[in-house]
C-alpha cells in the first residue's frame, strides 16, 4: 500500500518542477548580475576615457613623458611588427598564388596582398602585437603602482595621476599605431614582392603595377583610421585596468590578462564597425 502523505509535505511529482524553477532562478540571477556588472564596467570605462581626454589640454604638459611612452609603445614594437608583417606577406603571396593560378590570374597576387594588408590585416595584426607587447606591460606597470600606493602618493603630492600616467600613454598610442600600421603594410608588401618574384616566378613590374592600380587613397585612409581607433582602445583598456587594480600580485595578473583579452576583442569588433561604416 502507498504510504499516506503528510499534509503540507510536497509530493514526489512536484520535486522535478521545483528543481527546474530553482535552476532557472539561479541562471537568471547570474545573467542579471553579469549584465549589471557589464553596464557598470562600461560606465566606468566611459567616465575614465572622458576624464583622460579632458586632461589633455590642461597644464602642465608632459612632452618628455609622452616621448618616453612613444619610444616604449612605438620604437620597441618595430621588431615584432616587421617580423609579423614579413611572414604575413609571405603567407598571403603563397596562398593567393595557389588560388589565382587556377584561373590564370596569378599576376593579381600583388592586388590581393596589398588590399588585404592595407584594409584589414595590417591595422588588426599591428594592434594585436602592440597589445600583447606593450598593452600588457602598461597594465602591469600601472597596476603595480596602484597596489603599492604610488598613485596615492602622486595625489598626496598634488599630481593628477590621470594626467601623469594616462594622458602620455594615450597620446603615444594614438601616434604610434598609425605609423606601425603603415610600416606593417610596407614590410608585408615588400616581402610578398620579393617572394613572388624570386620563388614564384611572378613578373615584378606587373606585381607593382597591380598594387598601384588597385590601391586607392580611401583604402589607405581607412587602414590608418582603424589604427587610430585601435590605438585609443589599447591605451584606454590598459590604463583603466592598471589604474583600478586591487588584490596584490594576483590582482596585477588578473588586470594584465583582462587587458589582453578585452583589447583583442574590442579590436576585432572595432574592425568590423569601421569596415561597415566606410565600405
Amino acid at each position: 500500500m502507498e504510504a499516506a502523505r503528510v499534509p503540507g509535505e510536497p509530493s514526489s511529482r512536484s520535486l522535478p518542477s521545483r528543481g527546474w524553477r530553482v535552476a532557472a532562478t539561479v541562471v537568471l540571477g547570474r545573467l542579471r548580475r553579469g549584465a549589471f556588472a557589464f553596464l557598470g564596467d562600461t560606465g566606468r570605462l566611459s567616465i575614465f576615457l572622458g576624464t583622460a581626454v579632458a586632461r589633455i589640454p590642461r597644464r602642465p604638459f608632459r612632452p618628455i613623458e609622452a616621448v618616453v611612452q612613444l619610444e616604449f609603445l612605438g620604437a620597441r614594437s618595430v621588431g615584432v611588427v616587421v617580423l609579423s608583417a614579413v611572414f604575413t606577406g609571405l603567407v598571403l603571396a603563397l596562398q593567393g598564388y595557389y588560388v589565382l593560378v587556377r584561373f590564370g590570374s596569378e599576376n593579381l597576387v600583388g592586388s590581393l596582398v596589398a588590399l588585404s594588408l592595407i584594409r584589414e590585416l595590417a591595422p588588426v595584426l599591428t594592434a594585436l602585437m602592440v597589445t600583447a607587447r606593450a598593452g600588457s606591460a602598461t597594465a602591469a606597470t600601472i597596476g603595480n603602482m596602484a597596489i603599492t600606493e604610488q598613485i596615492d602618493a602622486l595625489m598626496a603630492l598634488a599630481v593628477d595621476p590621470v594626467q601623469y600616467l594616462v594622458v602620455p600613454r594615450l597620446l603615444a598610442s594614438v601616434v604610434a599605431l598609425p605609423i606601425l600600421t603603415a610600416l606593417f603594410s610596407l614590410a608585408g608588401i615588400g616581402a610578398a614582392y620579393f617572394f613572388g618574384v624570386s620563388v614564384l616566378g611572378l613578373d615584378g613590374l606587373a606585381f607593382m603595377a597591380n598594387v598601384r592600380s588597385s590601391v586607392e587613397w580611401k583604402d589607405v585612409a581607412v587602414g590608418l583610421c582603424k589604427a587610430l581607433v585601435f590605438g585609443v582602445l589599447i591605451a584606454w583598456i590598459a590604463t583603466f585596468r592598471g589604474y583600478h587594480t586591487t588584490g596584490g600580485a594576483k590582482g596585477v595578473g588578473r588586470s594584465t590578462s583582462r587587458t589582453v583579452v578585452e583589447s583583442a576583442v574590442l579590436v576585432l569588433c572595432g574592425d568590423y564597425v569601421v569596415t561597415a561604416l566606410f565600405f
